[in-house]
């Protein structure tokens, strides 16, 4: 996969909070995300699914369940430093007046 297959894949609002949820809870099960995005379970499968072909996300069973984390720590590191970044954004632009 490119950079640009990359973005392309995780710049969804959804599959981007799919993923810091990810971040934050290290592996959850589509009724997790279900719970906490307050989406239905047909769109948040949809996402799911885009990331797993994407390879961004992998899943295994657990019982009925599918458990779903983030595939490589090099992903994880990179949701971690857009989170971070998209943090610090607004106030380089005020700094800077590039805004």
């Amino acid at each position: 996969m490119n950079g640009t297959s990359l973005l392309k894949c995780i710049c969804d609002e959804t599959r981007f909070e799919i993923l810091e949820l990810l971040q934050k809870n290290n592996e959850l099960c589509v009724n997790d995300f279900v719970n906490k995005l307050k989406k239905n379970q047909p769109l948040v499968s949809h996402h799911l699914k885009t990331l797993k072909k994407c390879g961004i996300v992998k899943s295994r069973d657990e019982g009925k369940k599918a458990m779903y984390k983030i595939s490589n720590n090099q992903l994880s590191e990179l949701i971690t430093n857009i989170t971070k970044t998209s943090k610090e954004i607004p106030n380089l632009c005020l700094d800077k007046n590039c805004c």
